[in-house]
């Protein structure tokens, strides 16, 4: 038997608007403003223990160490930490927001994995993205690639491929970009691989050569490539995972989500027969509504009972036309029986809503005994990394607080007391 377990990115201490990220309406659209890391993981965290009380099971992805000190040291400051800092901010202020940043948090973005099922070896694989695109992202690949390597490192079940060539032309966005069509989790599925092309007013991050490296590596039998609309993108869909989400035979999209959309579909259920598209229609839901609401960056879950269930921003509730069109999708006879709205705010204030904020992993009954079970969650850790949250983050940050080094200092003992708690050892660079 297999099962998906969604691993959460566990949001970080310094979660801040600095609008670093091109073609992200709502991370420019809030640039500056005064954010909230201690409500930002809670509401995470919150939303992590809905999962659980579906029946489901639930893991997490550690936050990546912020401020990185180290890339401050590589570009030229010297002295104590709290030196590099204040000249950081003196001197370029816009490369110390991008050491500062907590996007590690949306562990879609943290690589592409394919079960079990569909490789010649029959382990798990795993590839961290590289997030060429963006510097504040593209610093994460190699702590992703050992964060992975630490949960999941039985190599009788794994196996971990280095992230590609950090180079634009193979600009790789991880699982954001890609979905897998299965009869169940256990099933050999056809994986579906979606890439941009660089719009009028955006440029595309996931990139074709990427995906097909991708798929290469890790030799899936069914592989299917499709191009993400321009249209899509220069409306602000800068992941596939902001117009579209698969789970099991489900296509669950916006019309307006791939180039030739018809003929795309076409193409998807001539390899997959079982295919059920539930569309909304650009008339009823515009690409802004879809947008704005990250209506289909939602978690599209398989439940217990065989049904399938919708986690969605309460963003997704509160406009209009998506939510009457959410309603229309529940009544009808589909597989989506049920939809639950979360208040993840804060992140959605920086362009990532549910499914952004985890990376989901098909494991069988082996394989899931074989992961690091510090970073499976039940009740009792929740509780921890609750308490732990509320003891050590702060419950309001500006872009002029990353001068401060009071809050490096903050983050790093709150890191460090994180290793404690999950037995990571000296995990982190600045603990070595």
């Amino acid at each position: 038997m297999h099962r998906e377990v969604n691993f959460d990115g566990l949001i970080g201490p310094t979660h801040n608007y600095a609008g670093l990220a091109m073609g992200n309406l709502a991370s420019a659209k809030n640039f500056g403003a005064v954010s909230n890391p201690r409500a930002a993981a809670l509401q995470g965290l919150s939303k992590m223990r809905s999962v659980m009380e579906l029946g489901l099971t639930q893991g997490f992805l550690p936050p990546q160490d912020r401020p990185a000190l180290r890339a401050l040291s590589a570009f030229g400051f010297s002295g104590s930490d709290e030196q590099m800092i204040t000249a950081a901010a003196q001197s370029d202020g816009a490369l110390l927001a991008n050491l500062y940043s907590a996007s590690s948090m949306w562990s879609a973005n943290a690589g592409t994995i394919a079960p079990s099922p569909d490789t010649p070896d029959g382990k798990v694989h795993f590839r961290a993205a590289n997030l060429a695109t963006n510097f504040h992202r593209a610093i994460e690949a190699d702590t992703s690639a050992k964060i992975l390597k630490l949960i999941f490192d039985d190599k009788k079940h794994f196996l971990h491929h280095p992230p590609l060539p950090g180079a634009l032309h193979f600009g790789d966005e991880g699982a954001a970009n890609h979905g897998r069509f299965c009869a169940d989790h256990g099933a050999a599925g056809l994986h579906l691989f979606v890439y941009g092309v660089d719009g009028e007013r955006f440029p595309a991050r996931q990139k074709q050569a990427a995906s097909h490296a991708v798929a290469r590596g890790f030799g899936v039998k069914d592989a299917f490539f499709v191009q993400q609309s321009t249209t899509a993108l220069d409306a602000g869909a800068f992941h596939n995972d902001v117009v579209s989400v698969v789970n099991n035979h489900v296509l669950f999209t916006h019309e307006q989500a791939f180039d030739n959309q018809a003929e795309a579909i076409k193409s998807i259920r001539a390899g997959f027969p079982q295919l059920e598209v539930i569309e909304a229609p650009k008339e009823q839901v515009s690409l802004d509504d879809a947008i704005s609401s990250y209506l289909f960056n939602s978690q599209l879950l398989s439940l217990p009972d065989n049904s399938m269930a919708l986690i969605l921003p309460a963003e997704s509730q509160e406009n209009e036309r998506v939510h009457t069109f959410l309603n229309s999708v529940v009544e009808a006879e589909n597989a989506i029986s049920k939809v639950i709205y979360k208040d993840v705010r804060e992140s959605m204030r920086n362009g990532g809503g549910p499914a952004c904020l985890r990376l989901r992993v098909v494991l069988s009954e082996d394989e899931l005994a074989a992961t690091n079970q510090n970073f499976i969650l039940d009740d009792r850790k929740l509780d921890q990394l609750e308490d732990w949250v509320k003891e050590h983050y702060r419950d309001q940050l500006s872009t002029e607080d990353l001068a401060d080094p009071l809050l490096a200092a903050e983050a790093l003992t709150a890191l460090d007391k994180l290793t404690g708690l999950l037995e990571m050892g000296s995990f982190y660079s600045f603990q070595q």
